[in-house]
């Protein structure tokens, strides 16, 4: 929306150059490079949309989509939190369609099934739960090299005659190869993750019964933590939670302290 913004207001800077220059042609006038640029123009236009949340040319405020900028509320730091985290479903309010406002079994751990306004708006403005947060998104490149490298077979090389039972890998929604040991794959990468080698963002999805094995390390996914339960046979703990005595200890000693919290070596897969 920003872009499609300065790309109006760039726009109408050029036209703008043109037209001065036209004059001085057909005048017969030098021309000034600073009388032909306004700052104005570009300065101005993206103060109005800000301020107002008019998304587009001032002159046509009718068409400009509106509401894409607030003002951000600072009654409490509650009420803050609570604004930052809202999210919206661009239904017409006027309906009384009670589908969209209903609340969804993929809801679950995400939106918060309480917080919501009275009214027309109930169930369209939802707020995200407590400990959800938005990915930030990271390369996908790391990943493909590393199955590369442990015996995954690119798309390019692939025949589905000579290894029809292979595991689908796909990173992002894009089919990169296939492997034939997938439970190992999968564990693996699930460990790189856990230890820190890759991103915490990357979600990891294995479909036993379709063969696919899916990554996902985009932006703009709604994610939560979760606690590890330990599937290893070989470990003691085995049904279990990672999550000891030992870590609630070592988060209780730095409590009073101003960075509370694990960092990357003690939080040993925890999350």
């Amino acid at each position: 929306a920003d872009c499609h913004l300065f790309r109006i207001l760039f726009l109408k800077l050029t036209k703008d150059v043109f037209r001065y220059l036209q004059r001085c042609v057909e005048n017969n006038q030098d021309f000034n490079v600073q009388m032909a640029i306004k700052n104005g123009i570009l300065t101005n236009g993206l103060k109005y949309s800000l301020a107002t949340g008019n998304w587009g040319d001032q002159k046509k405020a009718a068409s400009a989509k509106a509401g894409v900028s607030q003002v951000l509320n600072r009654y409490t730091y509650a009420s803050t939190l609570s604004h930052l985290r809202r999210t919206n479903t661009p239904v017409g309010r006027d309906g009384k369609l009670a589908k969209p406002r209903q609340l969804h079994n993929s809801h679950w751990g995400l939106v918060c099934p309480a917080e919501t306004p009275e009214g027309q708006a109930c169930g369209l403005v939802k707020n995200l739960s407590l400990m959800c947060y938005v990915s930030v998104g990271s390369e996908s490149a790391p990943i493909i090299d590393y199955m590369t490298g442990r015996n995954m077979e690119l798309l390019e090389e692939y025949d589905p005659m000579m290894n029809p039972n292979a595991t689908k890998v796909f990173v992002n929604g894009v089919w990169v190869g296939t492997h034939d040991n997938p439970q190992q794959l999968v564990s693996n990468v699930q460990e790189l993750r856990r230890n820190g080698t890759l991103s915490y963002e990357m979600s990891l999805i294995r479909d036993i019964r379709d063969r696919e094995f899916k990554i996902f390390t985009d932006a703009g996914r709604v994610m939560r933590p979760l606690f590890t339960i330990e599937n290893d046979p070989k470990k003691p703990n085995r049904h279990n939670l990672i999550f000891s005595r030992t870590h609630l200890d070592k988060l209780l000693a730095d409590k009073g302290e101003d960075t509370a919290g694990l960092n990357d070596e003690d939080r040993d897969g925890i999350l």
